[in-house]
């Protein structure tokens, strides 16, 4: 993984990120929280896991995040673009990341079971693909990994309440 330089907005950013990770846990879906900001600092979109409440397996905030911010953008292509998510992606998301062409990833916290930014694959700067990412990670990573171990927590003690 090659890591890039934080940047003084990529906190504030993050916790927009991490907003919108709670709206995803208000409707218990995953707390994974996304936002998207164009070359100038705008923010173009924001998302949030969706998979269970659409029935949609794609439907992981980065995915719903990136879909509204190519039709905002009236392109596919997110050149100078930088996404910020609260987890880092899986594949799926990395894969959409590398195609629609951004250039920052920004995310809080490592996901050692599915990450494509560098803990389990690196999508971000393989040779074989034919675009580079550059990644900085752990913004926000004591909130950000918080609000992801809290969710899966509550999910366990409540499971075994029901047993």
């Amino acid at each position: 993984m090659k890591l890039g330089q934080i940047s003084a907005d990529d906190s504030y950013y993050m916790n927009l990120a991490i907003e919108q990770a709670k709206i995803a846990a208000s409707i218990d879906e995953v707390p994974v929280g996304c936002v998207v900001t164009n070359i100038s600092g705008d923010i173009v979109s924001y998302g949030y896991n969706k998979t269970i409440s659409t029935c949609d397996p794609t439907a992981h905030a980065e995915i719903v995040a990136i879909r509204s911010a190519a039709i905002s953008a009236k392109n596919y292509r997110l050149c100078d673009f930088t996404i910020y998510v609260t987890v880092e992606p899986c594949i799926m998301c990395m894969g959409a990341i590398v195609h629609a062409r951004f250039s920052r990833l920004v995310y809080g916290a490592s996901d050692p079971k599915w990450g494509a930014a560098g803990s389990l694959y690196d999508f971000s700067c393989d040779d074989r693909l034919n675009h580079k990412i550059d990644v900085v990670s752990g913004v926000c990573i004591n909130q950000t990994r918080e609000i992801i171990r809290n969710f899966f927590r509550d999910k366990r003690s409540n499971k075994k309440c029901q047993i």
